[in-house]
């Protein structure tokens, strides 16, 4: 027995040893991720030393605080990629927030793969003894306002969508970070908050005194569902196992997205993207399981239809492993022709130098959308 288990152990090695001489990266890779601690910068982490393991290859992790912190590197090519989230690549994509000031501006961002996995939800949590049992009964309720984190109340306002609600309907009660939202929860300061399910502040509201409920998402609510998605496009539906109130139970049926995502230039050289995606993908055995939630990577959980496009280099890797065609491929096209409208609107834009940047740019954002037939968010 103690033979074959060796002899298993060699084959494994060696199947491992073949396709690390198959993949040509730098000896030296850098890319942002969250601050650290964070399941972006862990996540990352673990990944270069399945790199460093298997190829010899040393990715270097820089975390950023917030999106434009992450993002900004990228964009000067200090690092070939970013381990990030919605805000650094969906809305740096769409120029909206703080890629929306004059100095930034939309940008041609391309998704090598997204973490798809499902164990957590992120959501709306609510003060157990407020007997809110759906979004619907928010109205009237004090609903916490994050200031300078768009990301953070974009997400809370598409809940508020789900329930047929807006901002309006609601208390806001401002806080200046996500950690102050949730002790102001436990505090009676506020009676909703958004959080990840697995959050320690989460937790903490559970064990509480006045607990915690997460309202949950019916599938069947496609009206609703369609609201939640027209403020927040980057959604699906969810069903977490992991989180406050939902560890050992049967799940919470709610929604969630995809994070980190790993992001590159459009400009960043296919055969690097490609090698990178390779990387990925066939030493995911080598790091699944060494960080929270970094299973998510699996090549079967990744959604080729998302809401930023694919980089060239990435989608020649899928259809060597027969998993892009052309619905795909079409969906992908209409992404970068969205992102190009927006490129020429800016661009435009900055060539009439508007006094009031700022609602200048929503203007002509919003025509720009609406003239190449795209949705309009934000």
């Amino acid at each position: 027995m103690k033979h074959l288990k060796t002899a298993a152990l060699a084959v494994c090695l060696t199947a491992t040893t073949a396709a690390a001489q198959d993949i040509d990266l730098p000896k030296q890779l850098s890319w942002t991720a969250y601050g650290t601690g964070s399941a972006g910068y862990n996540q990352s982490v673990a990944i270069g030393a399945a790199l460093q393991d298997a190829t010899g290859v040393n990715l270097r992790v820089l975390p950023g605080k917030n999106d434009v912190s992450r993002t900004e590197p990228l964009r000067q090519g200090r690092v070939q990629f970013s381990a990030t989230g919605v805000g650094g690549s969906y809305m740096a994509q769409e120029g909206v927030f703080d890629f929306g000031a004059e100095n930034w501006g939309p940008q041609p961002i391309r998704v090598l793969l997204a973490n798809n996995g499902g164990a957590i939800n992120l959501a709306v949590g609510v003060a157990a003894d407020e007997g809110i049992e759906t979004y619907a009964d928010l109205k009237g309720k004090r609903v916490a306002y994050i200031v300078g984190a768009p990301a953070l109340n974009v997400n809370t306002e598409a809940y508020l969508a789900y329930g047929g609600l807006t901002w309006d309907d609601v208390e806001r009660v401002d806080f200046g970070g996500f950690g102050a939202s949730w002790t102001g929860l436990i505090e009676d300061q506020v009676d909703a908050a958004f959080a990840s399910t697995n959050s320690g502040k989460a937790y903490e509201a559970e064990a509480g005194p006045r607990g915690l409920f997460w309202p949950p998402i019916d599938p069947e609510n496609t009206e609703g569902f369609e609201a939640m998605t027209s403020i927040a496009p980057f959604f699906v539906i969810n069903k977490a196992m992991v989180g406050a109130t939902i560890d050992g139970t049967d799940g919470y049926q709610g929604a969630g997205y995809a994070y980190p995502v790993l992001t590159a230039m459009e400009s960043t050289e296919d055969d690097l993207v490609y090698n990178m995606t390779k990387a990925m993908v066939e030493l995911f055995d080598q790091y699944d399981g060494k960080a929270p939630g970094i299973s998510g990577w699996a090549l079967d959980k990744q959604d080729m239809k998302w809401v930023v496009p694919y980089h060239a280099g990435a989608i020649r890797y899928f259809e060597e492993q027969g998993i892009w065609n052309e619905e795909a491929q079409a969906h992908n096209d209409d992404l970068i022709a969205r992102q190009e409208a927006l490129a020429a609107a800016w661009e435009e834009l900055k060539a009439q130098d508007p006094d009031d940047w700022t609602a200048a740019w929503t203007e002509a954002r919003k025509a720009a959308l609406e003239e190449g037939g795209f949705d309009v968010t934000f």
